[in-house]
């Protein structure tokens, strides 16, 4: 778990003054601060494009989070959150380069009528949304922040990025307004509406299908259900999710459906999902639209301080216009971590992956690697 650092936001109160607004008495929000980064050395043996044994550090991107939250005098609760992403050397999106970028900055209120999310961050689909668990500090199957293996871009006309996923990614950090209800017997009914989802977060963290900057995709609804209780013993979590939205021009319109799942008991962690893309615009005439279909499943043990799993993942891309698809990503990992303290992890993430490129210029490329990894929070 994270540790934070409180700081009274004071300021709230001065910049009121200064406008002449009226006072009130409930208290000024409570500011925290928390970070994270996660860092791997590897051994990677890579048969890609030519066979290749070698040595890696990864950094992943660090953020830090800064939440602002507290209780008004009629019970509302109000806040806002900022994800702050540091960008590296290499910059990983066009424009990004070494600089700080705001990732996540939407602001909420929340009370007996629910939670509304006003900003750009994920939607209710992503956030109600359970898949295959993590058992490595920092890194998983479903979305991993580390992959050891270059990414689907066989013809380099279609943008893939690199890691497969389950969650819906339409509107991934795009701003929009979301509305959840009070949990009720177990089950929570969320919805989003994003009028632009061209409009977003300059990368998209690597997550499944990355759609080129002008799409077009506007009009974007999602909706979800999930639950979240106990039978017996068994700890369980199911959710189901709908997006769709309107393509640009002739384009057909884009849709996300998607099943999750996660079952614990005595310790054991069993979670899998599905997701299906169809219809996404991907801003290239050479490939106007594609479909990608997504499955997950994993089981991992935890025991005091220690979490050992396996899992794996299933990615298959096909594009609307090119006889090069279907183009896959398989990943099987294996491996556990230690919590050293509070904030601190260290485990050993073992990764088997397999691209298969269709009839493209290299029809299967694997890649076998072992690390250390290091996960700090704060």
């Amino acid at each position: 778990m994270s540790h934070s650092k409180k700081l009274l936001a004071s300021t709230a109160l001065v910049s009121a003054s200064l406008v002449g607004a009226p006072a009130f008495a409930s208290d000024p929000l409570t500011v925290t601060v928390s970070g994270s980064i996660v860092t791997g050395f590897y051994f990677v043996d890579a048969d890609e494009l030519y066979d290749t044994d070698d040595t890696k550090v990864t950094l992943t991107v660090p953020s830090l989070e800064i939440n602002g939250e507290g209780t008004l005098d009629n019970g509302l609760v109000a806040g806002a959150s900022l994800i702050l992403e540091l960008g590296d050397d290499e910059g990983v999106s066009a424009g990004q380069g070494d600089e700080a970028t705001f990732q996540e900055a939407f602001a909420y209120l929340e009370g007996g009528f629910g939670r509304v999310e006003i900003g750009g961050t994920d939607g209710a689909a992503f956030k109600m949304h359970y898949t295959s668990p993590w058992f490595v500090p920092g890194n998983g199957v479903d979305s991993p922040n580390i992959l050891n293996a270059s990414a689907l871009t066989p013809a380099s006309t279609l943008i893939v990025a690199n890691s497969p996923s389950s969650y819906a990614l339409i509107t991934e950090d795009a701003p929009k307004i979301s509305y959840f209800t009070p949990r009720l017997s177990g089950f929570q009914l969320g919805a989003s509406y994003t009028p632009d989802a061209t409009v977003r977060d300059p990368f998209s963290n690597g997550f499944g299908v990355s759609p080129t900057a002008g799409t077009g995709i506007e009009e974007v609804f999602e909706v979800a259900v999930n639950y979240a209780g106990e039978i017996g013993a068994v700890e369980l979590g199911v959710d189901v999710f709908y997006v769709t939205g309107e393509g640009p021009a002739s384009a057909p319109d884009p849709k996300e459906m998607g099943v999750g799942a996660s079952l614990g008991f005595a310790g054991f962690t069993l979670g899998g999902a599905y997701k299906e893309t169809e219809d996404l615009w991907t801003g290239l005439a050479s490939t106007p639209t594609a479909e990608e279909e997504v499955w997950t499943v994993g089981l991992s043990y935890a025991t005091g301080p220690w979490t050992v799993g396996v899992a794996m993942i299933d990615s298959e891309w096909t594009s609307s216009s090119s006889a090069n698809t279907p183009w896959r990503t398989e990943m099987i990992q294996v491996g556990g971590g230690y919590a050293l303290g509070a904030g601190v992890d260290i485990g050993l993430d073992i990764q088997f992956i397999e691209n298969d490129y269709g009839t493209s210029v290299a029809d299967t490329v694997e890649a076998t690697s072992a690390g250390l990894v290091l996960a700090i929070s704060f």
